[in-house]
């Protein structure tokens, strides 16, 4: 794999890093060059539409964004790039998340983002799909990374035990 990132993964504040940082672990963990920082779609919109009309030229294969409440980050990036972006939605102090999600999730016809489960398990599974479509576009590496993972999966739960 090449050392330049092809996954970038984005969050409209520091205070989500601690969901965001799921998907960054797995990215790590399957050798995957990726990026990780802050661009607020609504402190840094400016910043935001560079970070996206500059992802097919940095050779970004695919984004994943986290963002809550209004959670208008995904979205704003998939509108002004056609890099694949997978959003996240990140827990909120009064709706759970469930603002988020419903952000992220209802994008108008025309403007694609791959939306996840709120919290940890969305952004591990982010990642997962990020690596599922590096290993789809050609990337031996991660194919063979990605079908072991599945394995040792398997294994796993087949060797569970009920304590009876």
């Amino acid at each position: 794999m090449q050392n330049s990132p092809l996954v970038g993964v984005v969050m409209g504040s520091n205070s989500d890093w601690d969901i965001m940082k799921n998907a960054c672990d797995i990215l790590k963990e399957f050798g995957v060059p990726f990026e990780a920082q802050v661009v607020s779609a609504h402190r840094m919109p400016d910043e935001m539409f560079r970070y996206a009309e500059t992802a097919q030229e940095r050779r970004l294969k695919v984004i994943i964004a986290g963002a809550g409440g209004a959670a208008h980050l995904p979205g704003m990036l998939a509108a002004k790039t056609v890099v694949p972006v997978l959003g996240v939605p990140i827990p909120s102090r009064y709706l759970r998340g469930e603002d988020s999600l419903l952000s992220i999730v209802q994008m108008p016809k025309g403007v694609p983002v791959a939306t996840f489960a709120i919290g940890e398990a969305g952004a591990g599974n982010a990642a997962l799909f990020a690596i599922e479509m590096l290993a789809a576009a050609g990337c031996e590496e991660m194919k063979d990374k990605i079908s072991a993972f599945r394995r040792a999966q398997n294994e796993k739960a087949r060797n569970m035990v009920l304590p009876l």
